[in-house]
């Protein structure tokens, strides 16, 4: 057989090994998890028409502030947490790149030129392995090298498919990452936005607070020169008059950290953001919610979850792998001479073709523990998966919960306000005509008062529990969005 057909029959076998080679270890299976049938907490929900079952797009428009929009239209581009999370995933892509290269032949080349003396009684070995001035010459010698090495390592147990698999699976899961980054901080600058529009409605309702006070101290003061109030009345309405002022000064505070927040949240200096006053008046909008189920794949980080389970699946066939035989294909060539001016002629070349295959023997255990800690691994990832779910559900029927019994606290404490406002004018009228002392006016109206700024803070945490609901669907994420296994192999 010629030496051409022999090196063609080592190819063709190794191809066909390659083709055939099996992959070691488990494939990958989903986790089961326990999934409810319906959220407990949408007992007498009202849901959404059918056409608007699901959160789309740019989920925070359903609260129609248009300041809002433009906000959380900066986080992507601006956020520096969130650069963080991208940077993380180009990372992931290229670890992605990194393992498929271990399917290709290695291909080293080189050139080299060496002058020496050879020993008269042990020779010298050139670059090639080959031996030179084995006649015993005591003089110098030069060594002209050009080699070319090829090494290939066969894929015959899958080892380097189940890295591939891992690092595809670990890349997802980092894009799955990206997307509850940028999921968290737009619910974050939500929240923010909408209690710092709360205090706006807080500082709106003791404003016209103070403008009421004022004229029962203005009034107070014409019936204390009348004589038919006494001096303590005026100091009473005064003091509730400046107690009033300083609640409405001590807003300013945290709605000047909270404005620093957004700002920080779309990747600006706190001192170049100023938001107009603006009090929050709307009620929380209608969110469908969707059954129980739906949540596995509307969540990017149950899904980021989910993909390492998977990563982690992989991993163990790698470790499995190493108690097999390691084959590979390696062949070297060049030009070598120890002229100059015979170093590219064709009879200074050489070459050299075959395999080999290597077994590990004896390791103290070292396979039988890398694998221990990969089904161990896995493991870890699958009760972290399923804890994911878990903590998706309690948010999701936490916020459905806030939602419906928030809601009937308003309805109640609208109740209290009327009732409250009704008390005050009552009281006044009789303080007018004498019947009652100034105390009793003070009582009736610091009581509204506190009313009224609890209902304002049920407005607020009404709005609040809304933006954290759609946050805990997923904020209208799909699963699908996900990179398929095909795109990462693209650069």
């Amino acid at each position: 057989m010629g030496r051409g057909r022999l090196n063609r029959r080592i190819v063709s076998l190794a191809l066909a090994s390659l083709l055939t080679g099996c992959s070691v270890g488990p494939d990958y299976v989903r986790p089961t998890v326990i999934t409810p049938d319906a959220f407990r907490e949408t007992a007498g929900w009202k849901l959404a028409r059918p056409q608007d079952d699901t959160i789309r797009g740019s989920w925070w428009e359903i609260f129609g502030d248009p300041e809002l929009n433009a906000l959380e239209q900066r986080v992507s581009v601006s956020n520096q947490g969130l650069a963080v999370a991208e940077a993380n995933y180009r990372q992931a892509r290229a670890l992605v790149q990194e393992a498929r290269a271990a399917f290709f032949p290695t291909v080293t080349a080189g050139v080299g030129y060496r002058r020496f003396r050879a020993s008269q009684t042990a020779g010298s070995s050139s670059a090639s392995g080959l031996i030179l001035n084995s006649g015993g010459s005591s003089g110098p010698a030069s060594d002209f090298a050009l080699p070319l090495d090829v090494s290939w390592e066969l894929d015959l147990w899958g080892r380097i498919r189940r890295s591939v698999e891992s690092s595809k699976a670990g890349a997802q899961a980092s894009a799955g990452d990206l997307e509850t980054a940028l999921l968290s901080l737009q619910g974050e600058l939500a929240q923010d936005y909408v209690q710092l529009r709360a205090l706006d409605a807080q500082r709106q309702l003791l404003d016209a607070t103070t403008a009421a006070f004022e004229k029962s101290l203005e009034l107070t003061k014409n019936r204390y020169t009348s004589g038919v109030a006494s001096r303590a009345d005026v100091a009473q309405a005064e003091a509730q008059l400046k107690t009033t002022q300083a609640q409405a000064i001590d807003l300013g505070v945290q709605r000047a950290q909270l404005e620093h927040a957004i700002a920080v949240l779309i990747g600006q200096p706190p001192s170049e953001l100023s938001l107009a006053p603006a009090p929050l008046t709307s009620p929380p909008p209608a969110i469908p919610v969707g059954v129980p189920s739906e949540l596995l794949e509307r969540r990017p980080d149950i899904a980021a979850a989910e993909r390492r389970v998977a990563a982690a699946n992989a991993q163990i066939g790698v470790a499995v792998a190493a108690f097999y035989p390691t084959v590979t294909l390696s062949a070297a060539g060049g030009l070598e001479s120890s002229s100059l001016a015979q170093w590219f002629m064709w009879p200074s070349r050489f070459w050299s073709v075959g395999p080999s295959i290597s077994q590990t023997v004896y390791d103290g255990g070292l396979r039988r523990a890398q694998t221990d800690q990969a089904r161990a691994a896995y493991d870890a990832t699958v009760a972290v998966y399923r804890q994911t779910v878990l903590g998706a559900f309690q948010s999701v029927e936490d916020n459905l919960a806030a939602l419906r019994i928030l809601e009937e606290e308003a309805s109640v404490q609208d109740q209290a306000v009327q009732a409250a406002e009704e008390s005050v004018a009552l009281t006044t009228n009789q303080y007018k005509a004498g019947i009652v002392s100034y105390l009793n006016v003070i009582t009736a109206q610091t009581i509204a008062l506190t009313d009224q700024t609890t209902a304002v803070q049920i407005r607020g945490r009404r709005v609040t529990a809304a933006v954290l609901l759609v946050e805990a669907l997923g904020g209208g994420w799909n699963a699908a969005s996900l990179p398929s296994a095909a795109s990462l192999k693209q650069r």
